[in-house]
């Protein structure tokens, strides 16, 4: 029987190397996960029986794993860009924060809606949410200004968020319905070049969707805090230095 070897040796870094490679099913699950899947579960049986062997990530999980950090680096970037956008016209660093509490609801609406849908969650599914951030601050910034300007006018706090609600309640829903259908064709396409942007248009769907709702209830529910959190640390401020500043 004639010996079995290599038709050629490959060499990275000097150093001997066999390259395992596949195609990943991405409707099934995503380069990651497998990645995930053999540090946890078949790397340490490998070095076990092959302790000289070494490992090393390349491909596609490769780019992901480094896109991901800088992913890290920008989304926080953009966060703070959104906050410094808000709280110069706004002149206030409460509100912003107000505005901006609507965004982790957006990212379980996003999950949630990858579940509906029966999608894995990938790099092009963080993009969609990135995109989401910046699109469902808009429903809190409409009910905010609207309450801004009725304090100035003279309403008294109260009154001024009911008003908010009701008066802004269709052009909030409409605005995120309307977003939503338009997101519809591409969640239904079944062709092979839609696949691509199915989880980007499902995290940006569903994400408004419920971000929508959460909206309407958070956001004058918030306001109504903050205005007695100030309240609460006048009246603080005022016992606790008056008494000193007559003494």
């Amino acid at each position: 029987m004639p010996l079995q070897s290599y038709t050629s040796i490959n060499r990275v870094d000097r150093k001997r190397s066999v390259i395992v490679s596949a195609n990943v099913d991405k409707s099934q699950t995503s380069p990651s996960d497998i990645y995930n899947d053999i540090l946890e579960n078949k790397l340490d049986q490998l070095r076990q029986a092959f302790p000289s062997v070494k490992f090393a990530l390349d491909g596609r999980a490769k780019d992901e794993k480094n896109t991901k950090g800088s992913l890290i680096r920008d989304s926080i970037l953009a966060l703070i860009t959104i906050f410094a956008l808000m709280a110069i016209p706004l002149r206030s660093y409460s509100q912003p924060l107000i505005i901006m509490s609507v965004i982790p609801f957006g990212i379980i609406g996003a999950i949630a809606g990858h579940y509906l849908a029966g999608l894995t969650l990938n790099l092009l599914s963080v993009f969609g949410i990135l995109a989401l951030a910046g699109v469902v601050v808009n429903d809190s910034l409409v009910l905010v200004s609207f309450i801004n300007r009725a304090l100035k006018q003279g309403e008294p706090l109260e009154q001024a968020v009911v008003n908010a609600g009701c008066s802004r309640f269709r052009a909030i829903v409409l605005t995120s319905l309307t977003t939503f259908f338009g997101l519809a064709p591409i969640l239904l396409e079944d062709s092979l070049q839609a696949q691509i942007v199915i989880p980007m248009a499902t995290s940006l769907a569903f994400g408004i969707l419920f971000a929508t709702v959460v909206t309407l209830l958070l956001v004058p529910s918030l306001y109504l805090i903050l205005a007695d959190i100030k309240r609460g640390m006048k009246r603080f401020y005022h016992w606790w230095w008056q008494p000193r500043t007559l003494g």
